[in-house]
C-alpha cells in the first residue's frame, strides 16, 4: 500500500477513502494517513502565519508611507483581502484561534522584514512589537493613521 502512496498519490487517497467507506480499516496505511492528517493541520497554521504577515506588512506600509496611499490602491486591496481570508481561515479551523498568541510574534517579525525590503525603511522605523490587537487588525474599519 505504501507503494501506491509513493507512485501515485491521487489512486492511494481513493483507496484509503473506499477502504474507510467499505468499513475494512484494518487495511488501511494508518502510516501514511497520519503523515497526511498532520500535514494538512500544519498547511492551515502556515497559511493563516502566511496571511498575518503579508497583512502586518501592508498595515504598516500604509502607516509609514502615507504619501505612498491612495483610494482604491493595491495596499488597501491587499489588506480587505488579507482580512477576509484569515477569517475564513479561523472559521473553516476554530482550533487555530488556540495558535494566535504563538504565531503574532513569528508574523510581526516576518512583516517588519518584509516591510523594511519593500520601504527601503531602516528597520527601526518600525515598532518592534505589534501595536495593534488581533481584533483591531482583523477589523474592516480599522486603518492605522
Amino acid at each position: 500500500m505504501s507503494d501506491l502512496y509513493d507512485s501515485d498519490f491521487y489512486s492511494w487517497t481513493q483507496q484509503q477513502a473506499h477502504l474507510i467507506r467499505e468499513g475494512r480499516t484494518a487495511e488501511l496505511d494508518l502510516q501514511n494517513i497520519l503523515e497526511e492528517l498532520e500535514s494538512m493541520g500544519r498547511n492551515d497554521y502556515r497559511a493563516l502565519q502566511s496571511r498575518l504577515t503579508v497583512l502586518f506588512m501592508h498595515l504598516l506600509k500604509w502607516q509609514y508611507q502615507p504619501e505612498r496611499r491612495e483610494q482604491g490602491s493595491s495596499w488597501e486591496r491587499t489588506i480587505k483581502e488579507q482580512r477576509k481570508q484569515i477569517l475564513r481561515l479561523l472559521a473553516d479551523s476554530p482550533g487555530l484561534k488556540g495558535k494566535l498568541t504563538a504565531m503574532l510574534p513569528t508574523a510581526w517579525n516576518r512583516a517588519l522584514e518584509d516591510a523594511q525590503d519593500e520601504t527601503g525603511l531602516p528597520i527601526s522605523t518600525f515598532p518592534q512589537t505589534c501595536p495593534w490587537s488581533f481584533q483591531q487588525v482583523v477589523d474592516k474599519t480599522f486603518w492605522p493613521s
